[in-house]
């Protein structure tokens, strides 16, 4: 029977990537599921064969602990030379989308205020 091992919401392209090359090189016989056309479904990676669970899980907790050291020391890298990217970074390089996303955002806001303001007695 199917198991899942690792589910694949908000998780980065390249560690998905490592995951499935991962399971891939120790003989461990799996498939994976999308999101759907509409988003609705679970994304993830699922094995075939459950008795491979304990082997597979075992395997991707070293990995991700490896990965999280990974990120950490590369984050403290990038912070420690400054190029790491901060909010205003992100707000320069698009400005654009910063304010029609933040123009959207407000309005729902005022829109909410006032509904409830003009329903109030």
């Amino acid at each position: 029977m199917a198991k899942i091992l690792f589910r694949l919401n908000g998780v980065p392209d390249d560690e998905a990537y490592e995951v499935r090359e991962l399971l891939t090189n120790n003989a461990i016989d799996y498939y994976e599921t999308t999101p759907g056309n509409w988003g609705v479904s679970m994304p993830a990676i699922w094995l075939h064969d459950e008795d491979q669970f304990e082997k597979a899980r075992a395997l991707l907790d070293t990995y991700q602990n490896e990965r999280t050291t990974r990120m950490r020391e590369e984050y403290n890298r990038l912070k420690r030379e400054g190029k790491n990217q901060t909010f205003f970074d992100a707000v320069k390089q698009k400005p654009v989308s910063f304010t029609i996303h933040l123009a959207l955002a407000l309005l729902v806001i005022y829109l909410s205020i006032r509904l409830v303001l003009d329903l109030a007695p």
